[in-house]
């Protein structure tokens, strides 16, 4: 599908063969235009993206489209060339909403629930059921023997330990969703669990996501409708009630679907060699974050500064050192859309690169790279089975040595790491069709996806050495004769 420029003019904005194990040697590191990446252009860009102003940029929203339009201003008055459809900076997708219709009705015994408000129900299912409720405390296999949960909705407290490394949200999820698939195999038409102490936090900050719904490409696998039955999650303060004997659970869920316009936002500064300038390096990011949300501490707007105002002002910083002195090869900038509802903006790129995929020699990416100790940061993509292209990864070691030298944490990039940071940003979509890709990351903290996730807590002389560490990456990729040499037996875990 195609948009017009009438809707940016709408938003009143001005808008015109096997893996080596030494890379080819680098351009000299005196040639290079790495005095142009400046923290002050940086902090100012962060300051003005991650702004109220643009109020969260969730994907989907005019709030996005607002927010990409900036960035292509600034694209535009840096004097990079529009690298998107028809002449523009834009390539417009489609994304499609699933979520459960506001006239889903939900009880059990007296007490009327509003669903993911009062409850939130984990996925958008289409079920109708009307069945007798028991409690079977916290799941035991010997309070379970007790009951016979065959045509019944079964209640009980979550409780467990969470293993090392893992966020309790994360482990609240993951254990709710398989014991429940557990109940459901003995019978049971719905399960309602009731958080604990520790889970009334996540109720409250991110009990509001599910009334969201899922987001996917059209087609996509999030939007298949599931008619089974429904995982419910009640907070803590109903179990005074929900032990109650006697009790009927009635739910009567019906969903509906949503289609909405996002953007990825593209230029190019075009190499200088006859034969190498078909050939792009491209500086991923994403410009979306979680937008408008119910208010915690008086504050509902989730600015999104590190996640991903940081990625944004970064790759406007390494576009400017290109302008100032370009490559042998050509490099693209591409700033993805609705990367927050499943790397959405990535992956419609990937399926559609308007400069052609064999062109894409290597893609460095932009995720989260202002915060957590100064002197630290991660590589996504330096190891098995993440790992696609030895070449490139040492490409970017070396890189680190001659810039930043940042003690690198490869424990993210494990694939034993329970967050799965790989397979959260848009590195990845480019990895899987084989194309060499790295995520420069100073990964989670404590104000990942709330609103205190401010322009005033980044650290800009760290985010400044991220930006030069994956500048200095892309400058030695594109003026080597050769690209990144692939690893042949490249295969992801999952």
């Amino acid at each position: 599908m195609k948009y017009t420029l009438s809707l940016l003019a709408a938003l009143s904005l001005p808008l015109a063969a096997q893996a080596q194990r030494k890379p080819a040697p680098a351009a000299s590191t005196t040639t290079d235009a790495r005095a142009a990446i400046r923290e002050a252009d940086i902090k100012r860009d962060l300051y003005a993206l991650a702004a109220d102003h643009y109020r969260g940029r969730e994907g989907g929203t005019l709030d996005e489209l607002r927010a990409s339009a900036w960035l292509a201003e600034q694209a535009r008055a840096i004097g990079a060339q529009p690298a998107g459809d028809d002449g523009t900076y834009f390539q417009f997708f489609e994304i499609q909403r699933l979520r459960l219709a506001k006239s889903s009705q939900l009880s059990i015994g007296s007490h009327q629930l509003r669903v993911n408000h009062d409850a939130i129900v984990f996925a958008p299912v289409a079920a109708n059921v009307n069945a007798p409720l028991v409690w079977v405390g916290t799941g035991t296999a010997a309070e379970l023997a007790k009951v016979d949960v065959k045509g019944k909705a079964v209640a009980l407290q979550f409780s467990g330990e969470v293993p090392p490394g893992l966020s309790f949200r994360r482990f609240q999820m993951a254990t709710m969703r398989d014991r429940s698939a557990e109940l459901f195999k003995a019978g049971a038409v719905a399960v309602a669990w009731v958080g604990d102490t520790r889970a009334q936090a996540v109720f409250e900050h991110w009990g509001h996501t599910y009334e969201r719904g899922r987001y996917d490409l059209p087609g996509g696998p999030n939007l298949k409708v599931a008619a089974s039955a429904p995982i419910i999650w009640l907070p803590a303060s109903a179990l005074s009630w929900a032990q109650q004997p006697g009790q009927q659970l009635l739910a009567n869920l019906q969903v509906e679907t949503f289609k909405y316009p996002s953007v990825n936002v593209l230029a190019t500064i075009p190499g200088t060699d006859a034969q190498l300038k078909s050939q792009y390096v491209l500086f991923g990011t994403h410009q979306d974050h979680d937008g408008v949300r119910e208010a915690v501490a008086g504050d509902s707007i989730y600015n999104g500064a590190d996640d991903n105002a940081t990625g944004c002002s970064a790759v406007l910083a390494i576009m400017r050192a290109f302008k100032q002195k370009p490559g042998r090869r050509s490099a693209l900038f591409a700033f993805q859309g609705a990367e927050e509802r499943g790397l959405l903006g990535s992956r419609y790129y990937s399926a559609h690169p308007l400069v052609g995929e064999k062109n894409i020699v290597a893609v460095l990416n932009a995720e989260m790279m202002g915060r957590n100790a100064p002197d630290s940061a991660s590589l996504l993509g330096r190891q098995r089975p993440h790992r696609n292209s030895l070449d490139l990864v040492t490409t970017a070691l070396a890189a680190n040595q001659r810039g930043p030298q940042f003690k690198l944490d490869t424990l993210w990039d494990r694939a034993d790491h329970p967050e799965g940071w790989f397979f959260r940003s848009d590195n990845l979509p480019y990895a899987r069709l084989g194309i060499p890709a790295l995520s420069y990351t100073t990964v989670l903290h404590p104000d990942y996806h709330t609103p205190r996730d401010e322009r005033e807590r980044i650290n800009y002389p760290k985010l400044t050495k991220m930006t030069l560490w994956m500048y200095l990456t892309g400058w030695a990729v594109v003026n080597r004769q050769d690209p990144p040499a692939r690893d042949k037996d490249f295969k992801l875990e999952r």
